[in-house]
């Protein structure tokens, strides 16, 4: 059964899920694959999965080489928006929803902990792209098997595995990038291989230097937007029988230098808007996951037992309009356990997992004056200090394919959720002084779908399914003393309750040679969702204090859609779209009377379409792609103060467009290139703190040996 799934591995490290979508740049044919990774947790036929999902394959020839991080490939995906504070962080958001509503993971262990931030994060960078075999996901709430916190949905980051084979082998990569609009340089050095059946081993390092980012023609260079950035990682596996393997891997980031340019004196004026007065705003970030997992399969099912540490860092320092300095920070150690069985029997296949994390967390701030001098040395930073964070969950999911009907097939499953926030030092934002909390959340939430295959193959298919979700507050919910919006400080708000949704969606798969096509509409209802409250009361500066409440009800709909059609065996024509809406409660001011506004940073409706050549021996490719987005002006009240990164009257509209090639030049030498933004456009993601790349080439070069 391990070398059925290495060969289905092997399948599906060319595929995409559900959604056939090209990073930036592929030698391959666009086209939907047979065999798809799903949320499911195992390979499954494509038309065969009852969800909205996506998978990108990031080792064929070229896919990944142009890409510069993990949040902008997920970009890539319908209903999917990469906001970036700074060009060195990035922030999925899905189908509306982003920050710690979006479950994160790598190697299938949450990257998520109990310090993420309400709204936009930097954390998903810290993952290596050029390290991923592929990136996969799971669209809406993902609340059985991947976690109940997984509102908008699930990023699953997979490395690359050791190669598969009988015999010893020895091999490697070296992979260069270049962009001109970025000033950037970066590389990797990749080596794997198996001393027999038995042994096989991969390992890397990546390093990249990017200079000041250049946006369109009017606003030319970012200052203080550079950054550098290092990663490194192995992998080693060890299968002693044929349905037996042991895996030891570690991953290590970090970034240096990462500025938040809105907030300084650097920010654009651009459109209207406000530049920061800070003359620093700077973050550090480090990640490093260590994991042990043993897999097991047999002719009725699988067993799988993950061990892991991930830690995470963050610091930040800051230095005032008056020279005055801050240094704060925190640190994550995650300390979990996974284990999980499928077993297929009459009563169809039953997954069942048990899962537990605990949050080891600590956290500094101190001031100084203009001179430097040490000022105060505060009870916390940015959430409380010397925490502990308990998650833990039991699932069970049954997939059933009743045999009269038709090769339809039902899936259904529950998850019950614990949660308990201990923390010992935490700053009484009226008092100043210091106290202590602790609470506890339990939960259950359900899922079921349906699929019904079309087609004497089964090729086409349709799907439905309801999903709930449950969030319980973090400590950064509970405890944050932050910077939150522009000109708002967050402060402790520790009567907090969880947030409930539901989510229902409908999709159609069409596969009929030469057109492919599937469309999704879904809606996701909201029930207490925890928000930010402005008091009215001005701290720290002049800065409005903001609370958290469980005042947001409400609602997020919408459509999307891709289609693909082979025109020829040269010719293939690409587009997919996504259009959603959506309204919640909150106190826009600190009157407290509660109003129905606009979801903030809503995805403004996206068409992205290309056309693409590629030659018959498969060696040469080229394509023209572009994407257009309108003008992103539903905004809430937080977006309408949020000056620094949102225009007055909202985020323009923009139309842009890409040329990119690439060539096998050798059976080992591939090269890659592009120039993007053709017109020199000035634009931004809705939300984001600096612009997109003006005209740009980027070049990419990969060396097999």
């Amino acid at each position: 059964m391990i070398r059925k799934q290495q060969k289905l591995r092997r399948i599906a490290m060319a595929a995409g899920w559900c959604w056939s979508v090209t990073a930036l740049g592929s030698e391959t044919p666009r086209v939907l694959p047979e065999i798809v990774v799903t949320p499911l947790r195992q390979p499954t036929e494509v038309g065969r999965a009852p969800y909205a999902s996506i998978a990108i394959a990031l080792r064929d020839p070229g896919a990944s080489a142009l890409a510069r991080s993990a949040p902008e490939i997920v970009a890539e995906a319908p209903s999917a928006m990469a906001q970036k504070t700074a060009h060195g962080q990035g922030s999925p958001f899905l189908r509306g929803f982003t920050g710690f509503r979006t479950l994160l993971l790598t190697d299938g262990i949450r990257l998520n902990n109990s310090a993420f931030r309400e709204g936009p994060n930097q954390y998903l960078a810290t993952v290596d792209a050029a390290a991923l075999e592929r990136l996969e996901v799971a669209l809406g709430p993902a609340s059985v098997l991947y976690g109940s916190d997984a509102i908008g949905g699930a990023v699953n980051a997979l490395s690359a595995r050791p190669p598969v084979g009988a015999t010893a082998a020895l091999g490697g990569r070296t992979a260069y990038r270049y962009s001109t609009a970025e000033q950037s340089h970066g590389g990797r050095l990749e080596v794997w291989g198996r001393a027999n059946e038995r042994w096989g081993w991969i390992g890397g390092f990546s390093a990249r230097q990017f200079g000041d980012l250049r946006g369109g023609g009017a606003v030319g260079r970012q200052r203080k937007t550079g950054y550098d950035e290092s990663a490194g990682d192995f992998r080693v596996e060890w299968t002693p029988e044929e349905n037996l393997r042991w895996t030891l891997a570690h991953q290590s980031a970090r970034q240096n230098d990462v500025w938040r340019t809105h907030r300084t004196v650097y920010g654009l004026a651009w459109k209207g808007l406000q530049r920061g007065d800070e003359r620093e705003h700077v973050f550090d970030q480090a990640r490093d996951l260590t994991y042990a997992r043993v897999e097991r399969e047999s002719a009725d099912g699988s067993e799988t037992l993950t061990l892991y540490r991930h830690a995470q860092s963050e610091d930040l320092r800051r230095v005032a309009a008056d020279r005055a300095r801050r240094a704060e920070g925190f640190e994550v150690a995650a300390w979990g356990a996974n284990a999980q069985a499928i077993r297929r029997g009459d009563l169809g296949e039953w997954t069942l997992g048990a899962d537990y994390q605990l949050d080891f967390v600590d956290s500094y701030g101190r001031r100084y004056d203009s001179e430097g001098r040490l000022k105060k040395t505060e009870i916390q930073g940015p959430v409380a200090d010397d925490a502990r964070y308990h998650l833990a969950g039991l699932y069970a999911q049954n997939r059933f394919a009743p045999s009269s009907a038709g090769g339809a097939e039902l899936v259904g499953g529950a998850r019950y959720t614990f949660a308990r926030a201990e923390a010992d030092r935490v700053k009484d934002p009226i008092g100043g002084g210091g106290m202590s909390l602790s609470e506890e959340w339990h939960n259950v939430v359900g899922s079921l779908r349906a699929l019904q295959p079309l087609g004497s193959e089964g090729r086409s298919s349709v799907y439905a399914g309801v999903s709930q979700g449950f969030r319980a507050p973090n400590l950064s919910d509970l405890t944050r003393f932050d910077i939150a919006r522009s000109g708002e400080l967050e402060t402790p708000s520790p009567d907090l309750n969880p947030e409930k949704y539901v989510s229902a969606e409908i999709g159609a798969r069409l596969n009929v040679a030469p057109l492919r096509m599937e469309v999704c509409a879904y809606r996701t209802w909201i029930d207490g969702m925890i928000v930010r409250t402005p008091t009215g009361r001005e701290i720290e500066g002049g800065l409005i204090e903001v609370v958290k409440k469980n005042a947001g009800d409400g609602y997020i709909h919408g459509v999307e859609g891709r289609a693909d059609v082979q025109l020829s065996d040269e010719w293939n024509l690409w587009a997919q779209a996504a259009w959603m809406e959506g309204e919640v409660d909150g106190y826009p001011d600190s009157t407290a009377v509660k109003r129905r506004e606009p979801v903030s940073r809503l995805l403004p409706t996206t068409v992205r379409t290309g056309l693409k050549w590629t030659s018959q021996n498969k060696r040469w490719w080229a394509e023209l792609a572009g994407e257009a987005a309108e003008k992103a002006d539903r905004l809430s009240a937080a977006d309408r103060r949020d000056r620094q990164r949102i225009p007055p009257g909202g985020t323009p509209a923009y139309a842009v467009a890409h040329l990119r090639g690439g060539a096998q030049v050798t059976e080992t030498l591939r090269l890659a290139a592009a120039l993007e933004n053709l017109a020199d456009a000035d634009y931004r993601i809705h939300g984001s703190g600096v612009n997109e790349p003006g005209r740009n080439f980027a070049l990419s070069a990969e060396l097999r040996f």
